[in-house]
């Protein structure tokens, strides 16, 4: 597993799981059953903390009735909804397990898959996404733009999965204590988590269809992954040097305000006719203020960022694993380790 340079406090248990849930009265007691029945026959030492997400309906009641008779179950009540992004962040704020689970609370996901999932995070992997192969869901309006999202992510972020869109994900301790989440962005926590070198994997999970309540997403979120995306590319490519974008923009825009000024300086020289009233002129200069503009944008985005991970701390690479002796005898012989 991964760890930052700055250690954070281990785990205290085998496993957490996760679980945003927002107007889901109907789901929670049926939820409750099969995640017992589940966790029970992995064996594992676990938690499950729900996040109820500013619900309006009684499963603010329902899920402290669920905590009173099982002491496992740790519940926060947000005052309003704020969005699954802020219901994982907080379940990865206060998830102590070795292993964190996160799932959705409609029971779409199949909680006996969370079994499938681990045993392929045994395997040495960082994170273990589902993979929802046989979608109970419209095709036009669900299944295909999920694809192409699925594709377009995928290749802009260097990281293959077929399903980014599938909450049913295993995540190792160090992982999700690292990545911080804003806006919508729980969707991109395996590219997010990419820069700390994590081992990705996916296993088919089932997909089950709805059976009380209704999708609490539509069409309108397409438009919000393209713009998440925007800003997960460049997190993942220009965050800790934000001057390599801005300047590259700065050099290109003011490059070519430059070639247009030298060409009107030479036409000018040459023909001495007029180009005090040509737009051409006037395209040239705004192109090399935008130029100076740009790079003196990332020179200030950079000063930003330097002050951002030095006031925080923030590490700018991850260690896997530290191997060392503790005493080391300068006595020993140096063993021979040469290959024959």
């Amino acid at each position: 597993m991964s760890v930052a340079p700055e250690q954070v406090e281990g785990p205290e248990l085998a496993l957490s799981v996760v679980i945003p849930i927002f107007n889901e009265e109907g789901n929670i007691e049926r939820l409750y059953r099969e995640l017992t029945d589940t966790l029970r026959d992995i064996g594992r030492e676990y938690e499950v903390i729900a996040i109820n997400d500013g619900s309006r309906d009684r499963s603010y009641d329902m899920l402290n009735a669920v905590q009173a008779r099982d002491a496992r179950w740790h519940i926060i009540h947000f005052r309003r909804n704020f969005g699954q992004t802020a219901a994982i962040a907080a379940g990865f704020d206060a998830a102590r397990g070795d292993i964190v689970v996160t799932m959705d609370a409609d029971l779409q996901n199949d909680p006996r898959d969370i079994a499938l999932v681990l045993d392929k995070f045994a395997e040495g992997y960082d994170i273990v996404s589902g993979w929802r192969q046989d979608r109970k869901e419209s095709l036009f309006l669900r299944r295909i733009p999920s694809m192409m999202a699925n594709r377009l992510i995928s290749r802009s972020t260097g990281i293959k999965l077929h399903d980014y869109g599938c909450t049913l994900k295993a995540y190792s301790f160090d992982v999700v204590k690292a990545v911080k989440l804003y806006g919508e962005l729980h969707r991109f926590i395996p590219a997010l988590a990419s820069q700390m070198g994590v081992r990705v994997a996916e296993v088919p999970v089932k997909d089950r269809a709805r059976r009380w309540g209704s999708s609490k997403y539509g069409f309108s979120r397409t438009f919000k992954v393209i713009l998440d995306l925007i800003v997960v590319v460049f997190l993942l490519s220009y965050f800790s040097r934000p001057l390599y974008v801005f300047g590259a923009a700065g050099f290109l825009v003011g490059g070519v305000g430059t070639l247009l000024g030298a060409y009107l300086t030479v036409f000018k020289l040459l023909t001495e006719n007029k180009i005090g009233d040509r737009p051409l002129l006037q395209l040239a200069a705004l192109l090399m203020v935008l130029g100076v503009q740009f790079i003196s944008t990332g020179i200030v985005a950079d000063m930003i960022m330097r002050t951002y991970h030095e006031s925080q701390h923030k590490p700018i690479y991850y260690i896997r694993e530290r191997r060392r002796s503790e005493t080391v005898d300068e006595t020993s012989e140096i063993p021979n380790t040469e290959f024959k």
